[in-house]
């Protein structure tokens, strides 16, 4: 490539709308690949890994504030090969980053900024950085950039003996902390359901104090427990995870982190109240929550968890959902460069619209105020204190201002289509099919899920992680892309035959296949877990696995659900001989931070208690039995409809490997469930 090629910026051909956002910056910004870093050796300079998406408002701060100025870019140009990565399309190369950055500097965030050396070692890096001094003790991005420059050139051993030290801890990381060759017991997750609770915040709901983030697979972890044999019999315990479980889901359900006029959930909460979020929008957080609060309501059939639900998909289905099915990643949080500017309100506004009379009991109901909870005296809304009755009666306000509020500027909208995302959105669209008795809910994840079947999967079977409209399929798929599609399709095949006779087969088929890829691509064939990288894929500075959940779950966590159910359904042994040989990586991460490891937890939870299949014959109207499980709390059950000649008529379940007598009482059959 000639050296030209390299003194400007690149990315204006580039499908990622984060790269493109930048494309117009002064900074001489490369994508992510080899040129660049052999660029870097050419001309013997650090690189610079400068890591975003495209809804991230801090990301569009740094970007104003120093990558816009000329003078600060000019300076990045002379003294760096500066890289810009999308994390949504690349997050193989986050993941490394992250994790260097978070040992470089105890935290991560985005924008994400490392330091490297021209092979990529990082050496250095941090999150935002500001163009000047705000006296907040954080160094201006040009003398820090000209500080790392000028040590890059003096003091490259010192640096070298960092990145040697910062590469061989990402590479310890990949063994469990604690794994000792013990493996994990059912009564550790007794242990760690009471550590978890023990944290929880008992008058504002969640974990910790702000900011603070929606704890779906925690709260999911808590109901498998709840729905166990041990919990029951330990009443005290029992009636402190319900009102953990309620206290939570109702605080965000009530807060401003929920968008009380237009339906779907904001990334976090900036305050513990849950009142003012940060105003992205993620599918991913969506569909977990589509998950856990249709969950929640089959135990506590709270109405403020149905509406919840109902609007999050209205939301998903208006907003978010492409011409093909597939669903978009994210809106931005800002507005025309304003945070939360699409959102927010004033009372003079509310009144306007609705009228005095209503519009004051509008403002009352959500906390609109002449203060007002946010910036320049506007409000954030959120149902805080009213009955449900007053919500309820206010539904044709909410529906009048979602009008004038579509009609105002709108947020940005990133449209690729991950197929991560879209995993965790159809199996939370699938839970709340079957909770709410919804067949179109479970048509629509059907059509995305398919979607994705037929255009990130490649005739040899492998997959792609990014789906660009227009454009096609790109990315070599990650763990986290079929480990969560694994579990989306097995979503669709709990209940598929109550959909459409014959549909609960196929998905069955499709979790196998692409269980099938995972192992072979992505074990570790000396250690247990699975690498996030397929072992023919780009060779970056180490090939990591990952055991923690953060606003996702872990991949090797979601594989354990599939691992389970797909022993149970199939008897192959492969299956249950990797649940078993990942157990011993457990115990140690449960000991020190079980809340970071909650998607396994419940997996193993669910083991414990047994997947559960009912097959049928004699019928193929499920309505009944759909009816008589849906009416309890939720257990993942397996309906199979089946001709054998060998299977009597009426219903029969099996645990595990136990199987009880067919039986045509559904409610006898809904007690054992």
């Amino acid at each position: 490539m000639p050296e030209t090629d390299f003194a400007r910026n690149r990315l204006g051909d580039e499908n990622s709308l984060y790269l493109r956002q930048h494309k117009d910056n002064p900074v001489h910004w490369q994508p992510w690949g080899p040129e660049a870093f052999a660029e870097a050796q050419r001309r013997n300079v650090p690189v610079i890994v400068s890591i975003g998406y495209s809804s991230c408002h801090w990301c569009h701060v740094m970007e104003h504030e120093s990558f816009e100025d000329a003078y600060i870019a000019d300076l990045m140009n002379r003294h760096f090969v500066c890289i810009k990565v999308d994390r949504e399309e690349r997050p193989d190369v986050d993941q490394v980053y992250m994790e260097a950055v978070q040992m470089i500097a105890g935290r991560g965030g985005w924008p994400l900024n490392a330091f490297c050396f021209p092979d990529g070692r990082p050496f250095f890096g941090g999150t935002y950085f500001p163009s000047e001094d705000k006296g907040h003790g954080i160094v201006p991005w040009p003398q820090l950039i000209m500080r790392i420059s000028d040590y890059f050139h003096k003091n490259p051993a010192e640096l070298e003996e960092n990145a040697d030290n910062i590469v061989k801890n990402l590479t310890h990381a990949n063994t469990p902390m604690g794994a000792d060759g013990q493996a994990l017991q059912n009564a550790d997750l007794l242990t760690a359901a009471k550590g978890i609770v023990s944290q929880h915040d008992d008058e504002w709901g969640g974990f910790g104090d702000a900011p603070k983030f929606p704890p779906s697979m925690t709260l999911d972890f808590l109901l498998a427990i709840r729905a166990t044999e041990a919990a029951e019999r330990r009443p005290d315990f029992a009636q402190q995870l319900d009102e953990v479980i309620q206290t939570t889901l109702s605080a965000m359900a009530r807060g401003g982190l929920f968008d009380q006029i237009g339906g779907g959930f904001s990334r976090y909460s900036v305050d513990k109240h849950w009142i003012i979020p940060h105003f992205e929008k993620m599918l991913y957080d969506n569909g977990l929550l589509l998950d856990i609060y249709s969950k929640g309501w089959q135990r506590f059939p709270n109405p403020l968890y149905t509406a919840v639900v109902t609007e999050t998909i209205g939301w998903l289905e208006r907003e978010m959902i492409s011409p093909d099915g597939a669903f978009y990643a994210s809106l931005d949080a800002d507005t025309e460069g304003s945070e939360g500017r699409t959102y927010v309100w004033t009372p003079d506004e509310i009144n306007a619209l609705l009228g005095e009379e209503e519009g004051k009991a509008f403002c009352e109901a959500y906390l609109i105020t002449s203060k007002g909870n946010f910036e320049h005296g506007t409000s954030n809304p959120a149902f805080a204190d009213g009955s449900l009755d007053v919500r309820e009666k206010l539904a044709p306000a909410r529906e009048k201002l979602l009008a004038v509020r579509n009609a105002r500027p709108q947020p940005g909208k990133d449209t690729k289509i991950l197929l991560a995302w879209n995993a965790l959105a159809i199996r939370g669209l699938v839970t709340a099919a079957v909770a709410f008795d919804r067949k179109d809910w479970y048509a629509t994840a059907r059509k995305a899920a398919d979607f994705l079947w037929d255009n990130l999967r490649s005739e040899n079977g492998r997959f792609h992680s990014v789906y660009y409209e227009g454009v096609g399929a790109k990315v070599a798929a990650n763990l986290d892309d079929l480990a969560w599609y694994t579990e989306a399709n097995l979503a669709l095949a709990t209940w598929g035959d109550w959909y459409e006779p014959g549909t609960a087969q196929r998905y069955t088929e499709r979790a196998e296949a692409i269980m099938a890829e995972v192992f072979a691509h992505f074990r570790d064939e000396r250690e247990a877990g699975f690498y996030f990288t397929s072992k023919d894929g780009e060779e970056l500075i180490s090939r990591k696995k990952a055991w923690f959940d953060n606003a996702t779950p872990a991949g090797n966590s979601s594989l354990l659900h599939s691992l389970s159910a797909l022993y149970t359904l199939s008897g192959k042994s492969e299956y249950k001989t990797e649940l078993e040989e990942m157990r011993k990586c457990y115990p140690g991460l449960t000991e020190r931070a079980p809340s970071a490891v909650s998607h396994a937890l419940s997996a193993y939870t669910a083991d414990a208690m047994g997947v559960a299949v009912i097959k049928v014959k004699g019928t193929t109207d499920l309505t009944a039995l759909h009816a008589a499980l849906t009416n309890r709390p939720w257990r993942r059950v397996f309906v199979q409809l089946t001709d054998d000649p060998a299977q009597p008529d009426g219903y029969q379940l099996c645990i595990g490997t136990q199987c009880q007598a067919p039986t045509s009482d559904l409610e006898a059959l809904a007690e054992m469930v």
